[in-house]
């Protein structure tokens, strides 16, 4: 195992990074080692040093931080097809660490910032839409059927009363508009006779509530 680096290289994006690395490899003909470089030790890092710079400079700071993989298998390619003549194979390279000047950091960090925030604002846009088409959908429904309409009026009321129970006053005008006069007097009869439970609303003839009230 060996280590290398390459220091002060600019990305293709002109970014200067500092790049460490890992080279994995083995001798597998010790004559050809001795006899083909002076030492061939250093001859393997200088080789995986300058397929590092080689790397950086025909790449983007991102690609060199999400696909370290992919760039290490390209630096064991390139650096073993020169040591294989010396019989040396280059098993792997693997990236250590990528560094980047501190004034740099807080910039990429504002724009990854930004970059989720745009996201969170293309799905929430997204998610209105689909939100739109539904209630748009459920206006077609509701206006080609007053029945329907009026049954989610009632169950509007009671969801929004059945988690805490008490008193709903609701406007005489509600009662014409959505033809609940009827089905309010048999759920308060249902209430008297113990079969539906108290968190029917409370009916004020031709008076709208008062919000000083409260509920019960």
């Amino acid at each position: 195992v060996t280590d290398f680096s390459a220091e002060k290289s600019l990305t293709v994006d002109t970014v200067p990074v500092h790049v460490d690395a890992l080279a994995f490899w083995m001798i597998w003909d010790a004559e050809k080692a001795v006899l083909e470089v002076q030492d061939f030790e250093q001859a393997v890092i200088l080789s995986a040093q300058t397929a590092l710079r080689s790397s950086i400079g025909s790449n983007t700071l991102t690609s060199l931080l999400c696909e370290r993989e992919r760039l290490g298998t390209e630096i064991q390619k390139l650096v073993d097809a020169k040591t294989n003549p010396w019989g040396i194979t280059i098993i792997s390279v693997e990236f250590k660490e990528i560094l980047v000047p501190k004034e740099l950091e807080d910039a990429l960090s504002r724009q990854a910032q930004a970059e989720r925030e745009r996201e969170a604002r293309v799905i929430l846009g997204s998610t209105e839409a689909e939100i739109a088409d539904s209630f748009s959908k459920a206006a077609e429904v509701y206006k080609n059927d007053p029945t329907a309409l009026q049954l989610r009026g009632m169950n509007m009321i009671y969801e929004s009363i059945r988690n805490k129970g008490g008193l709903v006053l609701v406007p005489s005008s509600a009662l014409n508009s959505m033809n609940l006069g009827t089905v309010l007097g048999a759920a308060a009869h249902g209430v008297k006779s113990g079969i539906i439970p108290d968190v029917i609303p409370a009916v004020v003839p031709g008076a709208a509530p008062d919000p000083k009230k409260g509920e019960n």
